[in-house]
């Protein structure tokens, strides 16, 4: 397919990147994979930064794109505030950019002036059931797409936990660049891992009132899990140098980990997620409470590395598995349960694994299954 298509994403000020910046990457090496010329926008700040920060901000992504052959990208600024001159020589004219025949937007702060410049556009919900909720709020007012996709599979069914925003939302599931991850197994005694930020200061209340919904609110009623499975399990954690915290995962059993040492880089996060056994881990509470049957684009890549997933149980779905290659657990005994058969028949898992990512999530299925419908 010979299309080009702009590419809105949110990593410029993430210097090094890590697993935020394979949100993005999955979608952007599908499509080139299918023979789509890709254009890398993002968002330059309103306020004042220092020039030699911007720049520095923008090497930092072009060096981070340039290894997956991403060579193309351009900014734009809410307030009009143009970057340093340096910057601005690298990057494509936003002029130029709304010629692309598709505009792909993963994040939802583009205004309606731009997004009319092109002559198609599609904005991807990456957040299924929080974004709804947001647009109904007016909390976010995202300008008008010709085509609104989500990843969310329940976002649509009748009788979901939430509103639709009064918009037609149509599922494409998360995707991963299976040529990018290929099968690697595990060395002897691997732990199973994940990666995540763990204090976030975001509330979200529904009818049964107001509750955090960070990863650590996931993850308190299973703290105590290291107790009840002889598997591994270590977490990479964004701490914000709290070692309090630290030192009271480590007493219950947690292997510990920073995230911004292990999963700095695009390709440091890949090394880990590739040398783990497989991946344990809980959600955000409004995956459960919404019943949303989200499944994070981390643990695919887990999945297309042949790395057995144990995840928290998000609702009911059409496809996911509970038991095979991908498990989803409710409760503590239950996800105790999950390790324990992961490991007793492993080899067999791994191979599962593989064989989900590949049937339901590889890039160039999803993404080729966005452009019929977006173009």
């Amino acid at each position: 397919m010979s299309a080009t298509v702009c590419l809105y994403a949110d990593t410029l000020y993430y210097p090094q990147g890590g697993g935020h910046g394979w949100v993005y990457l999955n979608w952007a090496l599908g499509l080139r994979s299918l023979g789509c010329e890709v254009v890398w926008l993002e968002r330059v700040r309103g306020r004042y930064t220092d020039p030699g920060d911007e720049a520095a901000y923008f090497n930092a992504l072009k060096d981070r794109l340039k290894r997956y052959g991403l060579e193309r990208i351009a900014l734009w600024s809410p307030s009009g505030r143009q970057p340093p001159q340096e910057v601005r020589e690298q990057c494509l004219d936003l002029d130029a950019v709304v010629g692309a025949d598709l505009l792909l937007a993963l994040r939802y702060d583009l205004p309606s002036r731009l997004v009319s410049s092109f002559r198609r556009s599609a904005l991807l919900d990456i957040d299924p059931g929080l974004l709804q909720t947001w647009i109904s709020k007016g909390q976010i007012e995202p300008a008008p797409y010709t085509h609104y996709f989500t990843i969310g599979e329940t976002v649509s069914r009748p009788g979901a936990r939430f509103r639709d925003a009064g918009l037609e939302w149509h599922y494409a599931p998360p995707c991963v660049a299976l040529d990018w991850w290929p099968v690697c197994p595990a060395d002897e005694g691997a732990p199973f891992t994940t990666v995540s930020h763990w204090y976030m200061s975001t509330w979200m209340e529904d009818e049964g009132g107001a509750y955090p919904n960070d990863k650590r609110a996931g993850f308190l009623p299973f703290l105590e899990l290291p107790r009840h499975t002889a598997e591994s399990l270590e977490l990479a954690l964004y701490l914000e140098g709290d070692q309090t915290e630290r030192r009271a995962l480590e007493a219950r059993g947690w292997r510990v980990r920073e995230s911004v040492e292990v999963a700095a880089t695009p390709w440091d996060y890949q090394g880990y997620i590739q040398a783990s056994r497989g991946e344990f881990s809980c959600v955000k509470r409004s995956c459960v409470r919404m019943q949303n049957a989200w499944i994070s684009d981390r643990t695919l890549c887990y999945l297309a590395s042949g790395k057995p997933a144990v995840v928290q149980h998000t609702g009911p779905s059409r496809f996911l598995p509970d038991a095979a290659g991908l498990f989803r657990f409710s409760d503590l005994v239950d996800a105790a349960r999950c390790l324990d058969t992961v490991a007793a028949d492993y080899e067999r898992q791994c191979r599962l694994a593989r064989a989900l990512a590949e049937e339901h999530f590889d890039a160039r299925k999803v993404v080729g299954s966005v452009l019929e419908r977006a173009l």
